[in-house]
């Protein structure tokens, strides 16, 4: 049987690191207080950090705990016997069968007291037991030999259909680990965006009293804050629900601690991708082409079964049976050796039919795998494209970010030389945080654009997530991948 390409995603947690040092004798110096600030706000820094749950071992989880996947497991065991069962039309067949027979008769050889030949007349009632052992060996049948091909197709055609779902998993997975990471940003840029903008409520609030303030200006503070609450709960239903989804697909519920958009870091991508004529190449490694390939050959195989009913079959027979009964003329004691050639000559067009059935079939599989093809080879595209076009937004969105918080600061200082109002502050803060969630945005709809281009050229493996990790860590300096 030819080796089926499996998919295969390690489950296994990343490998934990131990960092030792020499320990140095030192004298005991008393500590400058310039230390003592310096290691007090290593120890916060240390404390405050945020851990990211470790993506291949959730996906691990998800392997263990997925109902689907355990039924296409099941599902897998279950055509794995369609070999045997094969494999048992070609060996041979051995039955065995007894009875008992009571009759009670009245005939010519029974009632008379002497037959015609002078003999003594049978017994009107007997008992008589029997017993018989059949051996039966196909000599020739292609019909039985190319099941085993189809068997061992239908074997194939499984492995990757499990190997399909196991890679739909892990997308599932992940796409449910970036949402969840994703909107954790959000809700941390929104909370302090909504912290931000009620400490900017409170002093508007205190200027209209003094009388150096406008109800305008308080007015446009509360609407932003107003604001600013719902897209913060908003954002928390978006969490809750990603959340809600990994626990579905794997049995635990991560958790994702929120970040200070302060330390909103530039990401660092992996760099260009290359062009799509590089990449379509590999898409003949497609999963879903290779099943398509793969069920294109269990109706080949199939269509051979059907051209089998045009040959003749030829099988032997051994039997023995042995019959006792109180009528000495039935008892018997046979041995028999029967080798029988059966030739289909006419069955009123059926094997015809299925020929013809079995070709428009295998037709239409091919039809299946150039449809396969041309799906990934448009995925490979779209998604090259969103790649390099993130890589840009990306970029831009860093000059945007700078600009803004340039911007803000400016608006900052001309409101308190009342060069500007309270207005243009606002906007100036609600465009920085805008901006700082599209570009986390924008990260995670990179990572799902990766994996997707992955699972596109059947080459989504370990290391893959484990590079999503990184990624989503870089996007803040206290983020730390899980080890």
């Amino acid at each position: 049987m030819t080796r089926t390409p499996r998919f295969a995603l390690s489950a296994l947690a990343f490998a934990i690191t131990l960092l030792s040092q020499s320990a140095l004798a030192q004298n005991d110096v008393p500590a400058d207080q310039q230390a003592l600030t310096e290691l007090e706000a290593l120890a916060s820094s240390e404390s405050t950090s945020q851990t990211l749950p470790s993506l291949s071992e959730l996906f691990g989880r998800a392997l263990r705990h997925d109902a689907d996947l355990s039924r296409q497991r099941y599902e897998l065991d279950a055509t794995r016997e369609e070999i045997p069962m094969a494999r048992s039309q070609l060996l041979p067949q051995i039955s065995a069968s007894g009875g008992y027979l009571w009759q009670d008769s009245s005939n010519s050889q029974t009632v008379d007291e002497l037959n015609l030949t002078g003999d003594a007349p049978r017994p009107a009632e007997i008992d008589e037991t029997y017993y018989q052992i059949q051996l039966q060996q196909p000599l020739f049948s292609l019909e039985r030999w190319r099941k085993m091909d189809v068997a061992n197709a239908q074997v194939s055609s499984a492995e990757l259909q499990l190997a399909v779902v196991e890679q739909e998993l892990a997308l599932q997975v992940s796409e449910a680990y970036i949402k969840a990471y994703l909107a954790s940003q959000r809700l941390g840029l929104l909370e302090s965006q909504q912290a931000s903008l009620e400490l900017q409520v409170r002093q508007a609030g205190r200027a209209f009293d003094l009388g150096v303030g406008n109800r305008v200006d308080l007015l446009e503070a509360q609407s932003r804050y107003d604001q600013a609450v719902s897209d913060a709960v908003e954002a928390e239903n978006e969490l809750d629900n990603a959340l809600s989804e990994l626990e579905r697909l794997t049995g635990v519920t991560p958790r994702f601690q929120r970040t200070d958009p302060g330390e909103l870091t530039t990401v660092t991508l992996n760099g260009d991708v290359g062009n799509p004529d590089e990449w379509i190449p590999r898409t003949d490694q497609n999963l879903n082409v290779l099943l398509a390939q793969q069920e294109q050959q269990v109706n080949q195989a199939n269509t051979s079964v059907r051209r089998s009913g045009y040959y003749p079959e030829v099988n032997l027979t051994l039997s023995y049976s042995d019959r006792h009964s109180e009528d000495y003329l039935r008892e018997s004691e046979d041995y028999r050796a029967n080798v029988e050639l059966s030739v289909p000559i006419y069955r009123g067009g059926y094997t015809n039919a299925s020929v013809r059935q079995g070709e428009k079939r295998i037709q239409a599989g091919q039809a299946a795998v150039d449809n396969e093809r041309n799906l990934a080879i448009q995925e490979v595209r779209q998604r090259i494209r969103a790649l390099n076009g993130g890589e840009r937004r990306l970029e831009a969105l860093n000059q945007a970010i700078s600009s803004s918080q340039l911007f803000l600061e400016a608006a900052e200082k001309g409101e308190q030389l009342g060069l500007r109002d309270l207005v243009d502050v606002l906007d100036a803060r609600a465009s920085l945080y805008d901006q700082r969630i599209q570009y986390v945005d924008t990260v995670g709809n990179y990572a799902l654009d990766m994996l997707a281009l992955r699972t596109a050229v059947g080459s989504l493996e370990s290391d893959d997530l484990e590079n999503i990790m990184s990624l989503l860590a870089s996007l803040s300096t206290s983020s730390q991948v899980a080890r």
